[in-house]
């Protein structure tokens, strides 16, 4: 039998980036500038990224720097690091470690397809309850919504288009490239945003999710 594959975006999708960058805001700019900057940040880091490539440490690096900029706010020493440094302790959303022990039972083989790096992806890992059996991350040298990481993906995996699943929380990053490519996905609208592109199906979080990998792969 083919291997079933379902590949994940990690942060925005299994791991709570927002509420985790908003508490470091919080405590480097105050509670009250907190929810601006967020925004802020998440303009910022698609134009880093564009810019060259860079590994994502330093993206999140860049990020809180120009953010201090923009506030007339000196960072004190070493706090330029502190969003990547608060990495580890970001969250994992309530269903995700009940939704991925239920699609591991499945005997769905499990990816990560991550802008993040390695190291950092290895410490969100520890907050997740499944063994995953590829992760795609800096060593492709380009971000999503780039197709870098699908190609790897598919390369490594063997995994079959029919039987592969992608799913992620951002339309930008993660389902607009999917439809492009003509893969079944699954967008995770966490945040009830109006969409462009068309996924396989649209859901809130991931609590129905392993009855729909069934559903839409036929099996």
């Amino acid at each position: 039998m083919t291997d079933r594959w379902v590949s994940f975006d990690c942060y925005g999708t299994l791991i709570d980036w927002r509420r985790g960058i908003r508490r470091e805001l919080e405590r480097l700019f105050g509670p009250h500038a907190a929810p601006h900057l967020l925004e802020r940040f998440h303009e910022l880091e698609p134009e880093l990224q564009r810019e060259t490539y860079r590994s994502y440490r330093d993206v999140l690096r860049l990020a809180l720097v120009r953010l201090a900029e923009e506030q007339r706010q000196e960072l004190v020493s070493g706090e330029a690091s502190a969003l990547a440094d608060s990495l580890p302790r970001w969250p994992s959303f309530p269903e995700v470690a009940a939704a991925l022990e239920e699609v591991h039972r499945r005997n769905w083989r499990i990816a990560i397809l991550s802008n993040s790096d390695r190291d950092l992806i290895a410490a969100s890992q520890r907050q997740l309850t499944v063994p995953f059996d590829l992760v795609v991350a800096e060593d492709v040298g380009s971000y999503k919504p780039a197709l870098g990481r699908w190609k790897r993906f598919f390369a490594e995996s063997g995994a079959e288009r029919r039987q592969h699943v992608h799913v992620g929380a951002s339309e930008f990053h993660d389902i607009r490239p999917a439809v492009e490519l003509g893969l079944t996905s699954v967008w995770v609208n966490r945040l009830g945003e109006a969409g462009q592109a068309e996924p396989t199906r649209e859901i809130r979080d991931l609590t129905p999710l392993p009855e729909i990998l069934e559903e839409i792969t036929g099996t």
